[in-house]
């Protein structure tokens, strides 16, 4: 067989794929994943009984921005990373656009407090779980997206698992906000960030294993 009919015998039956149908299958996968984590959330740590107050301050709208902007950024390059030919993404450094925001914050905070609050600022109430549970609540997001790979067709395996992994770590610290009581942007800083950052990881060294076609 001559390879010009063998290319027109495998694309005799091919139907045009649906528009937006990759934007569709990402948004379902992290839906499906962010209901799990919401669940999670209500069952194992509650909403914060004063969240009704505290969507009315600027803390909260703080931890928010931060979040979900960081989010934002995060599907759209995993959306980019999911098509076979997509190129490396020439944007990553708008993501440090939110961490130097609430880096600014952080450092506007700490010039307003003593020295000897600093640590109050940095550690909250809850410093050594929060990465943690930001970890734990974004792998239902994360095993969403992998299901959403399933059907597409990624070529840059470790960078869309790590875009996966930072979207999912993102959309994870937004649903954590039901929860979570800090309001100091020091400790959003470094601890929302690490536990982005290890969700980011994971999908970095798991994304390629499932991903893969």
């Amino acid at each position: 067989m001559q390879t010009d009919d063998l290319i027109r015998s495998l694309a005799v039956d091919l139907a045009p794929v649906k528009r937006n149908m990759v934007g569709r299958r990402i948004a379902f996968g992290i839906l499906g994943g962010a209901v799990v984590t919401v669940v999670m959330i209500m069952l194992g740590l509650g909403i914060r009984p004063d969240l009704s107050t505290a969507i009315l301050g600027s803390s909260f709208w703080m931890k928010w921005g931060y979040t979900i902007s960081l989010g934002v950024g995060a599907i759209a390059a995993t959306i980019h990373l999911s098509r076979p030919d997509a190129r490396r993404v020439r944007w990553p450094w708008l993501l440090l656009v939110p961490f130097g925001l609430l880096t600014i914050l952080s450092a506007g905070e700490l010039i307003r407090t003593p020295r000897s609050e600093w640590m109050a600022l940095l550690q909250g109430e809850s410093w050594r779980v929060c990465p943690l549970l930001v970890l734990l609540l974004s792998i239902p997001i994360l095993l969403g997206l992998l299901w959403s790979f399933r059907r597409l067709a990624p070529t840059s395996l470790r960078l869309a698992g790590a875009a996966a992994g930072l979207a999912s770590g993102a959309s994870a610290a937004t649903l954590y906000c039901l929860h979570c009581p800090e309001a100091s942007a020091t400790f959003v800083l470094v601890w929302y960030t690490l536990g982005m950052g290890l969700a980011a990881l994971v999908g970095t060294l798991i994304g390629p294993r499932f991903m893969r076609w």
